[in-house]
């Protein structure tokens, strides 16, 4: 069951390759993520034990990732069939297969424990997306295709030699050189300091750059900004939550060699520096779809601050990776029928969307009030958790800093969004063949339901998974 989340979505990039017909391919992709998602489903509730070796286990942290992403990218795949249908011009055939390799490969970091596997899955998942960015085929995104591969691979590059110095320090400490999770949390107490700290700086940098902690964000205002809609999504709500798992099982390392205090500092100033560097780009922004994805930088910020906290901060990140992904999901996909409504990114174009489009301009307004960590929706869970945490430790600094800077984003989303919105039509705008359909506001319309379910009720079996996860992540007493 666990080699079938892997091979099934290659089988899928197969079958799509090879079928002719536009109009079939995103339903044969919805089929195949329609089949993860029951794999994971019954992974969930019947794990298997680890691979002889160790190299794939499904745990607690791999399981509420591998969920998030295969729910996301169900609704991604339904979304693609409404979307493409706008988008007769230009052959998908590309976007389905790179889609569905991306989620074989994202599928294969959250099972696997062996680093260097994850590498490589990790550079598969950026790889397979570049091709999806360059989707509209003009001048801006090629720029932010070649911004995206040259940021993120010199990232990973950077974690590659931040698993090159985690391997050496074995050597050093005369123990069984590997690279197995296991391992090196067994041996951890014998590997050399100095080392180890090389390594967690470089694996710090490079897993932050592919999360987009500033100031390694500098790829994803032009990605985000360039991409569909759907790719979007799985950029913001899925990717992200791999990266984060990746300095997951990074801080699951530093507990074992006692060395936590110096990365959880560091998770927090690159975390406070992502959410200040988000509310000063997202002030008056003037595109819609680059705010996003600043807003993506405030919460891999805020991910990344709940982690460096730890203590009951930690249930509040985990959280978070559902809630933040699923939230995502609901902008992005919203936001790419605005966009193909008014054929415009520009806020001074885009008015009155609620007039002219009202599930998706709706939508979008719900969104905007779920992803700023309003109640009743699920990010006011997280963020509440993370931020209560922070004050009952006594940081009072960085629990002030993080209000400051959500009431800031705040502000700044809303002076762009309402104005959105709201309002009157412009009479000089762009009439477009573009009508909101089941297919293009089911999907985000069902996963603003589940962002709203999950604020109001935690199910016992979720609560209990965030639990299992959050004691892997514990500091030992």
């Amino acid at each position: 069951m666990l080699a079938a989340l892997i091979i099934l979505p290659l089988v899928g990039a197969a079958v799509t390759w090879l079928i002719p017909f536009d109009r079939l391919r995103p339903k044969v992709l919805s089929l195949f993520a329609l089949a993860h998602l029951g794999i994971t489903i019954l992974l969930l509730t019947d794990t298997p034990p680890e691979s002889p070796g160790g190299w794939i286990h499904l745990d607690a942290l791999g399981k509420i990732v591998l969920l998030s992403t295969s729910v996301l990218f169900l609704f991604c795949a339904i979304y693609s069939i409404g979307y493409l249908f706008y988008r007769r011009e230009r052959s998908n055939r590309v976007l389905c297969v790179g889609l569905l390799v991306c989620l074989s490969a994202a599928s294969l970091v959250t099972i696997t424990h062996h680093l260097g596997l994850m590498w490589v899955a990790l550079e598969t998942t950026t790889i397979s997306m570049a091709p999806l960015i360059y989707f509209n085929r003009n001048a801006r995104s090629i720029e932010a295709t070649w911004k995206y591969l040259l940021i993120c691979s010199v990232g990973v590059a950077l974690a590659l030699i931040g698993l090159y110095f985690l391997a050496y320090s074995t050597i050093v400490a005369r123990v069984e050189p590997s690279l197995l999770l296991d391992d090196l949390m067994r041996d951890a107490g014998k590997l050399s300091s100095g080392w180890v700290h090389a390594a967690f700086v470089f694996l710090l940098v490079g897993f932050g750059s592919k999360m987009g902690l500033a100031p390694l964000h500098t790829w994803k205002p032009d990605a985000y900004g360039e991409a569909p809609g759907l790719v979007g999504a799985m950029l913001a709500g899925g990717l992200v939550n791999l990266a984060f798992l990746a300095l997951l099982r990074v801080y699951q390392l530093c507990l074992a060699t006692k060395e936590i205090a110096f990365f959880q500092n560091a998770l927090v100033v690159m975390g406070l520096v992502s959410m200040i560097f988000a509310a000063i780009f997202m002030a008056r922004q003037a595109d819609f779809k680059r705010m996003l994805a600043y807003s993506s930088v405030e919460h891999v910020g805020i991910m990344a601050v709940a982690l460096g906290l730890g203590g009951k901060a930690i249930f509040g990140a985990l959280f978070h990776i559902l809630a933040n992904g699923l939230t995502k999901g609901v902008l992005f996909l919203s936001s790419g029928n605005i966009h193909r409504s008014y054929n415009s990114k520009r806020t001074d174009h885009v008015r009155g969307a609620m007039r002219r489009l009202p599930w998706s301009g709706g939508l979008f307004l719900a969104g905007f009030i779920a992803i700023t960590g309003s109640p009743p929706f699920a990010p006011f869970i997280s963020e509440f958790t993370i931020i209560s945490s922070a004050f009952i430790q006594g940081r009072m600094l960085i629990g002030a800093i993080f209000l400051i800077s959500l009431t800031v984003i705040f502000i700044g989303m809303a002076l762009t969004v309402l104005p959105m919105v709201m309002g009157e039509v412009p009479s000089d705008s762009e009439t477009t063949s573009y009508r909101d359909t089941i297919w293009t506001v089911g999907p985000p319309f069902l996963l603003l339901l589940l962002v709203f379910a999950l604020g109001v009720w935690i199910p016992a079996p979720l609560m209990s998974l965030l639990k299992d996860a959050a004691a892997l992540l514990e500091v030992p007493q």
